[in-house]
């Protein structure tokens, strides 16, 4: 059997709330800019960085936890709630 397994998944989080609360699953905390803690540049270099890491094979946090294959979802076509 082939195994379907879909890209790698890099989650980011829009607040630093929900970083501290989800950061075991949580790659990047983008709140950092509105929390003054980096600035726009240094987070974008994070970013970039870390695309590039898990393009050449690093495994994100949710793959470390073993939730890579099972967090697959295609494109909603409907009204989420």
């Amino acid at each position: 059997m082939f195994d379907l397994k879909p890209v790698s998944r890099i989650k980011f989080a829009n607040n630093s709330d929900t970083y501290r609360r989800l950061s075991e699953d949580m790659d990047i905390n983008c709140a950092n800019i509105l929390d003054g803690a980096t600035n726009l540049e240094d987070a974008g270099r994070e970013i970039f960085e870390l695309m590039s890491a898990v393009a050449s094979g690093q495994r994100t946090k949710s793959e470390d936890l073993g939730l890579g294959n099972e967090e697959f979802e295609s494109w909603q076509l409907r009204a989420m709630l």
